[in-house]
Protein backbone atom coordinates (compact mmCIF):
# COMPACT_ATOMS: atom_id res chain seq x y z
CA UNK A 1 0.00 0.00 0.00
CA UNK A 2 1.16 3.40 -0.58
CA UNK A 3 -1.40 5.37 2.30
CA UNK A 4 -0.35 5.53 5.83
CA UNK A 5 -2.69 3.36 7.84
CA UNK A 6 -4.23 5.09 10.60
CA UNK A 7 -6.30 1.71 11.10
CA UNK A 8 -5.49 -1.57 10.03
CA UNK A 9 -7.43 -4.40 11.62
CA UNK A 10 -6.44 -8.32 11.45
CA UNK A 11 -8.95 -11.27 11.53
CA UNK A 12 -10.88 -14.11 10.00
CA UNK A 13 -13.83 -12.63 7.48
CA UNK A 14 -17.13 -14.17 7.25
CA UNK A 15 -20.97 -13.79 6.29
CA UNK A 16 -23.54 -14.23 8.89
CA UNK A 17 -26.82 -15.78 7.90
CA UNK A 18 -29.62 -14.73 10.42
CA UNK A 19 -32.22 -16.89 11.07
CA UNK A 20 -35.27 -14.90 12.85
CA UNK A 21 -36.69 -17.76 15.29
CA UNK A 22 -40.17 -17.41 15.88
CA UNK A 23 -41.07 -20.86 17.69
CA UNK A 24 -38.07 -21.10 20.69
CA UNK A 25 -37.34 -21.07 24.45
CA UNK A 26 -34.96 -20.10 26.76
CA UNK A 27 -33.81 -21.99 29.88
CA UNK A 28 -31.31 -20.64 32.13
CA UNK A 29 -30.05 -21.35 35.60
CA UNK A 30 -31.12 -19.43 38.63
CA UNK A 31 -28.47 -17.02 38.45
CA UNK A 32 -30.00 -16.17 34.36
CA UNK A 33 -26.62 -18.06 33.55
CA UNK A 34 -25.16 -21.08 31.58
CA UNK A 35 -28.59 -19.99 29.23
CA UNK A 36 -29.45 -22.59 26.62
CA UNK A 37 -32.15 -21.92 23.32
CA UNK A 38 -34.26 -24.63 23.14
CA UNK A 39 -36.43 -26.04 19.87
CA UNK A 40 -38.44 -29.50 19.57
CA UNK A 41 -36.70 -31.87 18.63
CA UNK A 42 -37.13 -33.80 15.60
CA UNK A 43 -39.54 -31.29 14.26
CA UNK A 44 -40.27 -28.51 11.64
CA UNK A 45 -39.21 -25.25 13.45
CA UNK A 46 -41.14 -21.82 11.59
CA UNK A 47 -38.97 -19.09 11.27
CA UNK A 48 -39.90 -15.56 10.15
CA UNK A 49 -37.32 -14.55 7.81
CA UNK A 50 -33.59 -15.20 6.94
CA UNK A 51 -31.15 -12.37 5.97
CA UNK A 52 -27.94 -12.57 4.95
CA UNK A 53 -24.90 -10.27 5.90
CA UNK A 54 -21.44 -10.53 3.88
CA UNK A 55 -18.27 -9.52 4.74
CA UNK A 56 -18.28 -9.28 9.17
CA UNK A 57 -16.38 -10.61 11.50
CA UNK A 58 -14.57 -9.32 15.02
CA UNK A 59 -11.98 -7.64 12.25
CA UNK A 60 -13.87 -6.49 9.74
CA UNK A 61 -16.82 -5.10 11.78
CA UNK A 62 -13.77 -2.93 13.54
CA UNK A 63 -12.49 -1.88 10.06
CA UNK A 64 -15.73 -1.09 8.68
CA UNK A 65 -16.29 1.65 11.71
CA UNK A 66 -12.82 2.84 11.66
CA UNK A 67 -13.77 3.65 7.92
CA UNK A 68 -16.98 5.42 8.78
CA UNK A 69 -15.45 7.40 11.47
CA UNK A 70 -12.95 8.90 8.75
CA UNK A 71 -10.01 7.02 9.45
CA UNK A 72 -7.46 5.11 6.47
CA UNK A 73 -8.97 1.22 7.39
CA UNK A 74 -7.81 -2.01 5.98
CA UNK A 75 -8.40 -5.53 6.43
CA UNK A 76 -5.37 -8.05 6.88
CA UNK A 77 -7.89 -10.97 6.34
CA UNK A 78 -8.25 -14.73 4.60
CA UNK A 79 -11.45 -15.96 2.15
CA UNK A 80 -11.94 -18.28 -0.99
CA UNK A 81 -12.43 -17.28 -4.17
CA UNK A 82 -16.36 -18.39 -4.25
CA UNK A 83 -19.09 -16.26 -4.88
CA UNK A 84 -19.46 -15.63 -1.25
CA UNK A 85 -15.55 -14.11 -0.91
CA UNK A 86 -16.50 -11.90 -3.83
CA UNK A 87 -19.45 -10.30 -2.58
CA UNK A 88 -17.71 -10.00 0.63
CA UNK A 89 -14.76 -7.75 -1.09
CA UNK A 90 -17.39 -5.57 -2.29
CA UNK A 91 -18.96 -4.61 0.85
CA UNK A 92 -15.34 -4.11 2.26
CA UNK A 93 -14.83 -1.85 -1.23
CA UNK A 94 -18.25 0.19 -0.61
CA UNK A 95 -17.22 0.39 2.74
CA UNK A 96 -13.79 1.91 2.16
CA UNK A 97 -11.60 -0.76 3.57
CA UNK A 98 -8.85 -1.26 1.71
CA UNK A 99 -8.25 -4.67 0.64
CA UNK A 100 -4.55 -4.91 -0.56
CA UNK A 101 -3.96 -7.31 2.23
CA UNK A 102 -7.13 -9.60 1.69
CA UNK A 103 -5.50 -13.27 0.75
CA UNK A 104 -7.84 -14.89 -1.73
CA UNK A 105 -7.62 -18.35 -1.63
CA UNK A 106 -7.68 -20.46 -5.13
CA UNK A 107 -10.42 -23.18 -4.57
CA UNK A 108 -11.01 -22.38 -1.07
CA UNK A 109 -14.49 -21.44 0.53
CA UNK A 110 -15.09 -18.12 2.10
CA UNK A 111 -16.73 -18.61 5.68
CA UNK A 112 -20.21 -18.90 6.45
CA UNK A 113 -21.48 -18.57 9.89
CA UNK A 114 -25.71 -19.27 10.62
CA UNK A 115 -27.10 -17.04 13.33
CA UNK A 116 -30.20 -18.14 15.26
CA UNK A 117 -31.89 -15.14 16.36
CA UNK A 118 -34.10 -14.87 19.07
CA UNK A 119 -35.77 -11.75 20.69
CA UNK A 120 -32.62 -9.48 21.29
CA UNK A 121 -30.33 -12.22 21.62
CA UNK A 122 -28.25 -14.44 18.74
CA UNK A 123 -26.49 -17.91 19.10
CA UNK A 124 -23.90 -18.59 16.33
CA UNK A 125 -23.36 -21.45 14.65
CA UNK A 126 -19.64 -21.01 13.24
CA UNK A 127 -17.62 -23.22 10.90
CA UNK A 128 -13.76 -21.38 9.46
CA UNK A 129 -12.33 -22.67 6.63
CA UNK A 130 -8.74 -24.14 6.66
CA UNK A 131 -6.27 -21.31 5.10
CA UNK A 132 -2.68 -21.34 4.61
CA UNK A 133 -2.19 -18.46 7.20
CA UNK A 134 0.19 -15.67 6.35
CA UNK A 135 1.25 -12.44 7.02
CA UNK A 136 1.47 -10.34 4.20
CA UNK A 137 4.14 -7.29 3.80
CA UNK A 138 2.63 -4.37 5.68
CA UNK A 139 3.94 -1.23 4.37
CA UNK A 140 4.21 1.50 5.10
CA UNK A 141 3.35 0.65 9.24
CA UNK A 142 -0.22 1.35 10.40
CA UNK A 143 -0.39 3.96 13.51
CA UNK A 144 -2.65 1.07 14.93
CA UNK A 145 -3.09 -2.57 14.27
CA UNK A 146 -6.25 -4.22 15.82
CA UNK A 147 -5.85 -7.79 16.37
CA UNK A 148 -9.09 -9.95 16.86
CA UNK A 149 -10.27 -13.09 16.09
CA UNK A 150 -8.86 -16.10 13.57
CA UNK A 151 -8.29 -19.52 13.34
CA UNK A 152 -4.70 -18.99 12.54
CA UNK A 153 -1.71 -21.15 13.46
CA UNK A 154 1.23 -20.95 16.64
CA UNK A 155 3.17 -19.75 13.58
CA UNK A 156 0.85 -17.28 12.27
CA UNK A 157 0.41 -15.71 16.01
CA UNK A 158 4.70 -15.37 15.93
CA UNK A 159 4.77 -13.64 12.74
CA UNK A 160 2.37 -11.09 14.16
CA UNK A 161 4.20 -10.49 17.38
CA UNK A 162 7.49 -9.96 15.38
CA UNK A 163 6.33 -7.74 13.31
CA UNK A 164 5.04 -5.60 16.35
CA UNK A 165 8.46 -5.90 17.19
CA UNK A 166 10.14 -4.67 14.68
CA UNK A 167 7.60 -1.90 14.04
CA UNK A 168 7.80 -0.42 17.70
CA UNK A 169 5.75 2.65 16.97
CA UNK A 170 2.32 0.92 15.76
CA UNK A 171 0.00 0.76 18.56
CA UNK A 172 -1.70 -2.76 19.66
CA UNK A 173 -5.26 -2.98 20.41
CA UNK A 174 -5.75 -6.69 21.19
CA UNK A 175 -10.26 -7.80 20.94
CA UNK A 176 -9.20 -11.57 21.27
CA UNK A 177 -12.17 -14.17 20.34
CA UNK A 178 -13.13 -17.30 20.80
CA UNK A 179 -9.84 -18.83 19.44
CA UNK A 180 -7.60 -16.84 21.04
CA UNK A 181 -9.25 -16.81 24.35
CA UNK A 182 -8.95 -20.98 24.04
CA UNK A 183 -5.34 -21.18 23.84
CA UNK A 184 -5.00 -19.02 26.85
CA UNK A 185 -2.88 -15.64 27.96
CA UNK A 186 0.11 -17.41 28.59
CA UNK A 187 0.40 -18.68 25.08
CA UNK A 188 -0.26 -15.43 23.67
CA UNK A 189 1.96 -13.69 26.50
CA UNK A 190 3.89 -11.49 23.79
CA UNK A 191 1.01 -10.22 22.52
CA UNK A 192 -0.88 -9.66 25.89
CA UNK A 193 2.47 -7.52 27.28
CA UNK A 194 2.83 -5.55 23.57
CA UNK A 195 -1.16 -4.38 23.80
CA UNK A 196 -1.69 -0.66 24.49
CA UNK A 197 -5.41 -1.54 24.69
CA UNK A 198 -7.33 -4.53 25.35
CA UNK A 199 -11.06 -5.13 24.88
CA UNK A 200 -13.16 -7.89 25.88
CA UNK A 201 -16.74 -8.37 27.72
CA UNK A 202 -16.84 -9.78 31.48
CA UNK A 203 -17.89 -13.25 30.74
CA UNK A 204 -14.37 -13.27 28.46
CA UNK A 205 -12.34 -11.69 31.05
CA UNK A 206 -13.14 -14.31 33.72
CA UNK A 207 -12.10 -16.81 31.28
CA UNK A 208 -8.97 -15.85 30.03
CA UNK A 209 -7.72 -14.96 33.83
CA UNK A 210 -9.50 -18.70 34.94
CA UNK A 211 -11.67 -17.15 37.67
CA UNK A 212 -15.23 -18.38 36.27
CA UNK A 213 -16.49 -17.88 39.91
CA UNK A 214 -15.59 -14.99 40.31
CA UNK A 215 -16.79 -12.77 37.17
CA UNK A 216 -18.81 -10.55 39.12
CA UNK A 217 -15.77 -8.82 40.89
CA UNK A 218 -14.90 -6.10 37.72
CA UNK A 219 -12.17 -4.32 39.36
CA UNK A 220 -10.34 -7.68 40.16
CA UNK A 221 -10.92 -8.84 36.53
CA UNK A 222 -9.40 -5.25 35.39
CA UNK A 223 -6.53 -5.75 37.46
CA UNK A 224 -5.87 -9.28 36.47
CA UNK A 225 -6.16 -8.12 32.53
CA UNK A 226 -3.01 -5.35 33.58
CA UNK A 227 -1.20 -7.71 35.06
CA UNK A 228 -0.62 -9.80 31.98
CA UNK A 229 0.83 -6.74 29.91
CA UNK A 230 -2.19 -4.15 28.51
CA UNK A 231 -1.94 -0.48 29.29
CA UNK A 232 -5.53 0.12 28.83
CA UNK A 233 -8.17 -2.53 30.17
CA UNK A 234 -11.74 -1.97 28.46
CA UNK A 235 -14.12 -4.71 30.07
CA UNK A 236 -17.86 -4.57 28.71
CA UNK A 237 -20.53 -5.59 30.41
CA UNK A 238 -23.58 -5.61 27.95
CA UNK A 239 -26.58 -3.46 28.59
CA UNK A 240 -25.39 -2.45 31.55
CA UNK A 241 -22.12 -0.22 30.31
CA UNK A 242 -18.15 -0.88 30.26
CA UNK A 243 -15.22 -0.77 33.15
CA UNK A 244 -12.33 0.95 31.76
CA UNK A 245 -8.74 0.45 33.68
CA UNK A 246 -5.92 3.40 33.21
CA UNK A 247 -2.85 3.03 35.29
CA UNK A 248 -4.67 1.88 38.46
CA UNK A 249 -7.34 4.38 38.48
CA UNK A 250 -10.81 2.66 37.21
CA UNK A 251 -14.34 4.27 35.75
CA UNK A 252 -17.50 2.86 34.68
CA UNK A 253 -19.02 4.50 31.56
CA UNK A 254 -22.72 4.40 31.43
CA UNK A 255 -24.58 2.99 28.30
CA UNK A 256 -26.19 5.32 26.18
CA UNK A 257 -29.93 5.70 26.52
CA UNK A 258 -31.74 3.31 24.01
CA UNK A 259 -34.14 5.34 22.08
CA UNK A 260 -36.14 1.74 21.63
CA UNK A 261 -35.32 -1.53 22.95
CA UNK A 262 -32.40 -3.88 20.97
CA UNK A 263 -33.01 -5.10 17.39
CA UNK A 264 -30.55 -7.33 17.65
CA UNK A 265 -27.11 -7.75 19.84
CA UNK A 266 -24.37 -9.07 17.20
CA UNK A 267 -21.72 -6.79 16.89
CA UNK A 268 -22.35 -4.42 19.93
CA UNK A 269 -19.25 -5.28 21.50
CA UNK A 270 -17.23 -4.65 18.13
CA UNK A 271 -18.41 -1.40 17.85
CA UNK A 272 -17.47 -0.55 21.51
CA UNK A 273 -14.17 -1.65 20.89
CA UNK A 274 -13.00 -0.45 17.64
CA UNK A 275 -14.99 2.87 18.34
CA UNK A 276 -12.88 3.28 21.36
CA UNK A 277 -9.55 2.41 19.68
CA UNK A 278 -10.87 4.53 16.16
CA UNK A 279 -11.87 7.86 18.53
CA UNK A 280 -7.73 7.52 20.09
CA UNK A 281 -6.44 7.33 16.77
CA UNK A 282 -8.72 10.56 16.04
CA UNK A 283 -6.65 12.17 18.94
CA UNK A 284 -9.75 11.97 21.64
CA UNK A 285 -8.95 11.30 25.44
CA UNK A 286 -9.53 8.32 26.77
CA UNK A 287 -12.59 9.30 28.69
CA UNK A 288 -14.28 10.98 25.42
CA UNK A 289 -13.19 7.65 23.40
CA UNK A 290 -15.95 5.94 26.22
CA UNK A 291 -18.32 8.27 24.94
CA UNK A 292 -17.97 8.04 21.55
CA UNK A 293 -17.95 3.88 22.14
CA UNK A 294 -21.33 3.38 23.95
CA UNK A 295 -22.83 5.69 21.84
CA UNK A 296 -21.97 3.07 18.14
CA UNK A 297 -22.84 0.31 20.58
CA UNK A 298 -26.43 1.59 20.99
CA UNK A 299 -26.77 2.27 17.61
CA UNK A 300 -25.73 -1.03 16.42
CA UNK A 301 -28.26 -3.07 18.18
CA UNK A 302 -30.54 -0.83 16.53
CA UNK A 303 -30.04 -2.96 13.66
CA UNK A 304 -30.04 -6.15 12.13
CA UNK A 305 -26.21 -7.10 11.74
CA UNK A 306 -22.76 -6.46 13.47
CA UNK A 307 -22.69 -3.04 10.98
CA UNK A 308 -25.37 -1.48 9.69
CA UNK A 309 -25.64 0.77 12.62
CA UNK A 310 -22.09 1.97 12.61
CA UNK A 311 -22.14 5.92 13.08
CA UNK A 312 -19.96 8.45 11.14
CA UNK A 313 -17.88 11.14 13.33
CA UNK A 314 -20.14 13.83 12.79
CA UNK A 315 -23.32 11.39 13.69
CA UNK A 316 -21.73 10.55 17.05
CA UNK A 317 -21.02 14.19 17.69
CA UNK A 318 -24.37 14.83 17.05
CA UNK A 319 -25.86 12.20 19.59
CA UNK A 320 -23.52 13.68 22.13
CA UNK A 321 -25.00 16.96 22.09
CA UNK A 322 -28.11 15.10 23.25
CA UNK A 323 -26.53 13.26 25.65
CA UNK A 324 -27.64 13.40 29.24
CA UNK A 325 -25.76 15.35 31.54
CA UNK A 326 -24.83 12.82 33.20
CA UNK A 327 -23.32 10.87 30.43
CA UNK A 328 -19.83 10.53 30.99
CA UNK A 329 -17.21 7.95 32.73
CA UNK A 330 -17.52 7.82 36.21
CA UNK A 331 -14.38 7.41 38.69
CA UNK A 332 -14.48 4.34 40.97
Amino acid sequence: MKTNLDFLAVGDITTDAFIRLKEASVHCKLNREDCELCVRFADKIPYEFVEVIRAVGNAPNAAVSAARLGLKASLVSNMGDDLNGQECLAVLKKEKVATDYVAVHEGAKTNYHYVLWYEAERTILIKHEPYDYRLPAIAPAPQWLYLSSFRGTDGYYAAITDYLKTEGEVRLAFQPGKFEINLGSEKLKRLYERAEAFICNKEEAAKILRTDNDNNNVKKLLAGINKLGPKLVLITDGPKGAYFWDSGRIWFMPPYPDPKPPYERTGAGDAYGSTFVGALALGQSAEEALRWAAINAMSVVQQIGAQRGLLSQAAIEELLKKAPADYKPKKL
